[in-house]
């Protein structure tokens, strides 16, 4: 029982025109009443066309699980991953954290591969509740774990910078799936190991 061949993930996204995308970059720009003569906005259009592609931008890798030969059974926890996205509402970041777990069953995964995931699933635009439950339910099919815990905590410039601007808040959302749903010992072990306390329930 081998190293089983990797699964390669890719974008499901349409082709990438920066030109289009910075013409049209110039036009929003000029429609709010910005010149675009003066020097410091004079690349703006091509920048901010390369800012959103590369927020939008999934990079390519390959998944690839190891058998678990010594049978751990114990929890597998990556802290504090860096996050980060644009909100599907306004297209204005956000950024934060996210926490993933999982119970092995008969396959280990690399831990940066974790990492990996989350970029996959936020380089687009998202709302954090469904990014959340992708990475959970993603990890959970493709990795046949027992359990699978994701904690995204993260601050939405949507929130922070327009509307109510409650500067300094930050969301937190949750995702358990198999035994870190149905075991109390193991979701209060994950929120532990997380740092994030356990939650009633």
């Amino acid at each position: 029982m081998g190293t089983q061949p990797a699964l390669r993930v890719t974008p499901h996204r349409r082709h990438v025109d920066l030109a289009a995308a910075e013409t049209a970059a110039a036009d929003f720009l000029d429609a709010l009443g910005l010149s675009l003569d003066a020097e410091g906005l004079e690349e703006s259009p091509a920048r901010m066309a390369r800012a959103y592609a590369e927020l939008l931008t999934p990079r390519l890798f390959e998944m690839t699980t190891f058998p678990n030969d010594e049978g751990y059974d114990e929890l597998v926890l990556a802290r504090r991953i860096p996050v980060r996205s644009v909100c599907e509402h306004h297209l204005l970041p956000f950024v934060g954290v996210a926490h993933v777990g999982y119970l092995p069953g008969d396959r280990i995964l690399g831990l940066s591969k974790l990492a990996r995931v989350v970029e996959h699933f936020a380089c687009r635009p998202q709302v954090q509740e469904r990014l959340t439950m992708q990475v959970a339910n993603w990890l959970h099919e493709h990795l046949g774990a027992r359990g699978v815990g994701v904690v995204v905590e993260a601050e939405h410039s949507c929130m922070t910078l327009r509307g109510v601007q409650a500067v300094g808040s930050s969301t937190v959302t949750s995702a358990l799936l198999g035994t870190l749903r149905s075991d109390p010992s193991s979701r209060a072990e994950f929120f532990a190991l997380a740092g994030l306390g356990s939650p009633r329930g």
